[in-house]
């Protein structure tokens, strides 16, 4: 099923052209950005405005079709963040080093399960934060 323009543009308008998982600004030209199926289409998610997401190319590949994954923490399955029903900064953290923390179980799988810290994105969002351009605030 594809999405109409108009749907591609309220999504990117509602997250104001910002990856809704990790933060980083459409504008920074570092990366493709994709609408999201927060539930994916296979698990019976939709395409309505209230399950999709703007996510960066590196957080909706590293996504793909998962709802869970396991918390480095605790181990058990836990669900990924959802951007349509939890608030960002009550999940995560973004530390001097650009690297992100999560603060919840759903938080610390989610930073796990979309590759948040791998090395070449953290370098990617220091040198971003070096000219303001990270992290993206969202509207």
């Amino acid at each position: 099923m594809s999405l109409s323009d108009k749907t591609r543009q309220a999504v990117q308008d509602r997250a104001g052209n910002c990856c809704e998982y990790c933060r980083l600004s459409a504008t920074s030209g570092i990366v493709p950005f994709h609408v999201d199926h927060i539930i994916p289409l296979k698990h019976d998610g939709s395409d309505d405005i209230a399950n999709l997401c703007l996510a960066c190319f590196n957080c909706n590949t590293y996504k793909s079709h998962d709802l869970t994954g396991f918390d480095p923490a605790t181990q058990e399955i836990t669900p990924l963040f959802n951007p349509r029903q939890q608030v960002w900064n009550n999940h995560f953290e973004i530390q001097e080093d650009m690297r992100i923390t999560g603060l919840t179980p759903e938080g610390r799988t989610t930073v796990r399960v979309l590759q948040m810290n791998l090395e070449e994105r953290v370098e990617s969002r220091q040198v971003l934060a070096e000219i303001s351009q990270y992290p993206c605030e969202q509207a």
